[in-house]
């Protein structure tokens, strides 16, 4: 087995919609594209660049998220295992520059499409096009549920809720930073801890330094739905 037919089965296993397109899709995407490995902290592509490829995740994590005018950001969603990022192919299907930045947060690997190959696919395979659409789809899901949350929702009903996200993935002890919270909810670091601390004096948490720990998630969980 040479390297692009192990390298055509390893992304057929990654990929389930990959494993079942047809095998002259599968040696193309292989062939024009390019795999890349990327550290911690990489920098993908940031706000006003031009996109130059679609980058389709192996492994690792990729945050993406919008800088404001006053240094804070927000986290729009993330790149896991399997995904790809909308903005990317938005940017590339209109020719516009990117309008958010895609940094690297765990140890990553992808494979690169050129911007050329992204479009020139969609004419000619109907299994690409199918990936791109879907790709919208899930994604624009995402984006609408975040726009509800910060039109509709106060500071303190989204932070419990995020709270419960990571209380779920990590359990009651959380290495976080009261800034790690602000950037994901695109608000200061005071704000943030002056609503832990209201949290605390209900008794749902304790906070120590870059440690908060869970003591009543039902507590949080009335809050996160109101």
């Amino acid at each position: 087995m040479n390297a692009r037919q192990g390298l055509q089965e390893r992304l057929a296993r990654r990929f389930p919609w990959l494993a079942n397109a047809a095998p002259e899709f599968r040696a193309v995407l292989v062939r024009d594209s390019a795999l890349q490995r990327a550290p911690v902290g990489y920098e993908v592509c940031g706000e006003g660049q031009a996109c130059a490829a679609l980058a389709i995740l192996l492994e690792g994590v990729v945050r993406v998220a919008k800088p404001g005018a006053s240094g804070r950001e927000i986290t729009l969603y993330r790149i896991h295992p399997g995904d790809s990022c909308v903005l990317t192919a938005s940017c590339i299907l209109s020719a516009r520059p990117f309008p958010a930045r895609a940094v690297v947060e765990a140890p990553a690997e992808a494979l690169f499409v050129p911007a050329d190959r992204v479009l020139a696919w969609l004419d000619v395979y109907p299994d690409w096009r199918r990936l791109l659409f879907g790709l919208v789809a899930r994604r624009l899901t995402t984006v609408i549920s975040l726009v509800e949350e910060v039109a509709f929702h106060r500071m303190d009903e989204r932070l419990a809720a995020l709270l419960l996200e990571l209380h779920a993935e990590h359990g009651p002890n959380l290495a976080v930073t009261h800034q790690h919270l602000a950037t994901e909810l695109g608000t200061s670091r005071e704000v943030v801890t002056r609503v832990l601390g209201d949290f605390e004096r209900r008794g749902w948490l304790e906070t120590r330094r870059a440690r908060i720990r869970i003591l009543d998630p039902d507590g949080l969980a009335r809050l996160a739905v109101c």
